[in-house]
């Protein structure tokens, strides 16, 4: 099965090796279970908004059909203070998109929501008001599951242990803020059961 990961900083694996970065150790722990789902296609690039994604996928032509398709985008956005109504049709723009590359099966499609930067080496050290950081997070991700919800697709929440591990040395990548491959595969393990319940369940097609 072809799988499709659009994204960002956080799909694109930024400081880690491309076999790292969670839709690869997901895809990896698929297989393992007896789902054949291929390496993904990865469409992410650091620091990319919602509207910017969007630009990238017209860019990148008619992409086709895919069996699976998931979608973490967002905190680009919130970082550079755009708001909140915005993101809300932007992402909703790009559920419809990934819902139009998985055939319109709801069910090959999967959400992961915006980890909190604001825990990191780099929050502490920016001079950001980190409690607004958080709020502001928690409201696009609300909207990102409330969007989610009512398209049926299914929504992944790693923001907790974002929070919970992010400000750990062994959870970072070298610059501070992306995380490591140790907390990419936190978020594989949340995301696979996920994943494997959804394209089991949608077999055979």
């Amino acid at each position: 099965m072809r799988y499709l990961a659009l994204g960002d900083s956080y799909t694109v694996g930024e400081g880690v090796a491309a076999e790292e970065r969670w839709p690869a150790v997901m895809a990896r722990g698929l297989r393992a279970a007896g789902i054949a789902l291929d390496e993904p296609r990865v469409i992410a690039t650091t620091g990319w908004t919602t509207d910017e994604l969007a630009a990238a996928l017209d860019a990148a032509g008619p992409l086709g059909q895919w069996d699976f398709v998931t979608l973490l985008i967002g905190v680009n956005n919130q970082y550079r203070g755009r708001a909140l109504d915005e993101y809300r049709a932007q992402f909703e723009d790009l559920l419809h998109r990934a819902l139009g590359y998985a055939g319109g099966r709801c069910h090959r499609v999967m959400v992961l929501s915006i980890p909190d930067w604001g825990v990191t080496r780099f929050g502490a050290d920016s001079g950001r008001d980190l409690a607004q950081v958080s709020r502001e997070l928690d409201a696009f991700n609300e909207a990102a599951r409330a969007i989610s919800a009512r398209h049926g697709v299914a929504f992944v929440d790693i923001a907790p242990v974002s929070r919970a591990r992010g400000a750990e040395p062994a959870m970072l990548a070298e610059d501070g803020l992306h995380p490591s491959a140790a907390m990419h595969a936190l978020w594989a393990q949340l995301a696979l059961p996920v994943a494997q319940q959804l394209l089991s369940d949608a077999e055979p097609d």
